[in-house]
């Protein structure tokens, strides 16, 4: 009985995990109490992320159901008292055959979608706006590069907002004093490096998580397709604080992220611009 309630047990639980990447997602932007699947996602990469979860979930419910079957009968048709002469039968051509090719197919399966998903992350498509990120210990650095259009050209820090100083609105340990502001339905590049030590820009809506490494340039795109805020952290190890070094990222209108723009331009402005071109070049292999 008991090892029937295990198998019994794991097809159920197998399909309850399987139905979680559906049915019981988590809210946007944020985790929740209980929350079982990922968080809502907000861009095609995501999307197409979490639709490859929920095929794999399938298809690894389907192999526990099938093992677990497998092994509930051999333990019932070929136990001592079933069969007491057991067979001596060392090989099955068959049976070696079809455990080879099956799992190499399931392979096959698994890598045309991944590939796919892996090659939409890495090719970037033509950018509207592009932003750099700069891991520090602890907290990030932003810096808007100016694009044709003039809008850009400044950078600031975003730090944890402490508990005794959230607002109404702010989440305890993932909202900072600076968010980063994007437009929706726009085609944002992040670039990624580290001023110190790994760091790593990630937050689950938006469907991936990017390296910062000291001395090296990493990027990835991102198109955020609804208005909203959506937190994040650092996903490296990176020394005691690494805790408290969220993100936020904060999608609004076009309209209202040029109002940000030109605000921020005054907020952050400095006697030091972001340098562009050749300039900018020679300023990040300077700090880097």
């Amino acid at each position: 009985m008991r090892v029937w309630s295990s198998i019994f047990g794991a097809g159920i639980g197998g399909l309850a995990l399987a139905a979680a990447g559906t049915a019981m997602a988590a809210g946007t932007g944020q985790p929740e109490p209980w929350q079982i699947a990922m968080q809502t996602p907000v861009t095609p990469l995501a999307a197409e992320a979490h639709s490859f979860h929920t095929l794999l979930m399938w298809l690894i419910t389907l192999i526990t159901v099938f093992v677990a079957g497998l092994i509930g009968y051999c333990m019932f048709r070929f136990n001592e008292k079933a069969n007491p002469t057991p067979s001596k039968t060392a090989h099955n051509t068959a049976i070696e055959i079809a455990w080879t090719v099956v799992p190499v197919l399931i392979l096959v399966l698994i890598a045309i979608p991944s590939f796919r998903l892996l090659r939409g992350q890495l090719i970037i498509p033509p950018a509207d706006i592009t932003i750099k990120a700069v891991g520090n210990s602890w907290f990030w650095g932003y810096e808007y590069q100016g694009d044709k259009e003039g809008k850009g050209g400044f950078k600031f820090d975003a730090n944890l907002v402490e508990e005794k100083d959230l607002k109404p609105g702010q989440v305890r340990l993932l909202s900072t004093d600076n968010d980063v502001v994007v437009p929706i339905n726009k085609v944002v590049r992040l670039q990624t490096t580290s001023a110190d030590v790994l760091h790593s820009w990630g937050v689950p809506s938006l469907g991936f998580t990017m390296d910062a490494v000291p001395g090296r340039l990493n990027e990835i795109w991102f198109k955020i397709d609804r208005e909203g805020v959506f937190h994040g952290q650092c996903r490296e190890l990176c020394g005691q604080r690494h805790a408290y070094m969220p993100i936020t990222v904060r999608a609004v209108s076009e309209a209202e992220y040029d109002k940000w723009v030109a605000e921020a331009r005054t907020k952050f402005a400095s006697t030091d611009p972001v340098p562009t071109g050749p300039a900018r070049k020679l300023a990040d292999a300077a700090r880097n």
